[in-house]
């Protein structure tokens, strides 16, 4: 796992196992909870983009894994689990919690992620794109949840939770229930990914837009990110409406609203207040 932090506030995190296809061993997804914690923890963070190297996203879980390989037992109670559980059954729900907890972060992070697609993103790698707030592919992408083929259920990793929000119930029925790998140009379609992008603009294209959104007051984007995803959950517009309600009088009292409109007024542009 690479990261690189941005003059823009933007942070790059690049799951960096080309000859793995990128998949994901205990020890990089340690290293991955170890990163979204340090963005979780610095206020000048503004967005993320999560990307992988070597023309792929993520081929999922690396099953060809070696135990002894796994060294970052120190990034988080999950991971010391991860590392000292003895028995098989232990060992397999460890790693499991593991994964789907890293996964749960990127979701609950304040900062908006972005996934930033190339080659494969299936299994592991298909719930890590899932859990992020905007997905960009290229054309090269492919997707699927595919552990159904292999004997298991496909409702992995937030998978049977994400899927449906994103393409509603019944696409979701479709691809959870037959495994199938599918194409870019259907996850466009079905709105899955937002747009397709050449190989080569792809992680510009990605970072212009997480710094697009870096451009906004810091604590509008967090309320906005947790308000939107809250309200996905709530189960009626009145509590939509109360979480809203309590959100803008939160953010009101930073006195950004005022300073923007007197720029507005004056024809400038207004400075946001630090978290």
């Amino acid at each position: 796992m690479t990261v690189e932090h941005l003059p823009s506030g933007v942070v790059v995190l690049t799951i960096d196992r080309p000859h793995r296809r990128n998949a994901l061993d205990n020890q990089t997804v340690a290293e991955l909870h170890a990163a979204l914690d340090a963005v979780n923890g610095d206020p000048e963070v503004r967005a993320v983009v999560v990307t992988g190297a070597g023309g792929a996203f993520s081929a999922g879980a690396d099953v060809k894994s070696n135990p002894e390989d796994f060294t970052a037992t120190d990034a988080g109670p999950a991971a010391a689990l991860a590392g000292a559980v003895r028995s098989s059954v232990g060992r397999i729900y460890a790693a499991q919690e593991l994964m789907a907890s890293a996964f749960e972060k990127i979701h609950r992070l304040r900062q908006p992620v972005i996934a930033a697609v190339d080659g494969p993103a299936v299994g592991g790698g298909f719930a890590l794109a899932l859990a992020c707030d905007i997905r960009y592919a290229t054309p090269n992408a492919s997707f699927g949840a595919v552990f159904i083929r292999h004997g298991i259920s496909a409702c992995d990793m937030g998978t049977s939770y994400h899927l449906p929000r994103l393409v509603g119930a019944s696409r979701s029925a479709e691809l959870l229930l037959t495994g199938r790998v599918f194409g870019a140009a259907e996850a466009e379609r079905i709105g899955l990914v937002l747009e397709l992008v050449e190989p080569g603009e792809l992680l510009a294209r990605a970072i212009a837009k997480a710094e697009e959104i870096a451009g906004n007051s810091p604590l509008a984007v967090w309320m906005t990110k947790e308000t939107m995803w809250q309200t996905v959950d709530a189960p009626s517009l009145r509590h939509a409406l109360d979480i809203e309600n309590r959100t803008q009088v939160m953010c009101s009292a930073t006195g950004d609203l005022g300073a923007s409109f007197a720029a507005f007024r004056e024809g400038g542009k207004a400075g946001w207040s630090p978290l």
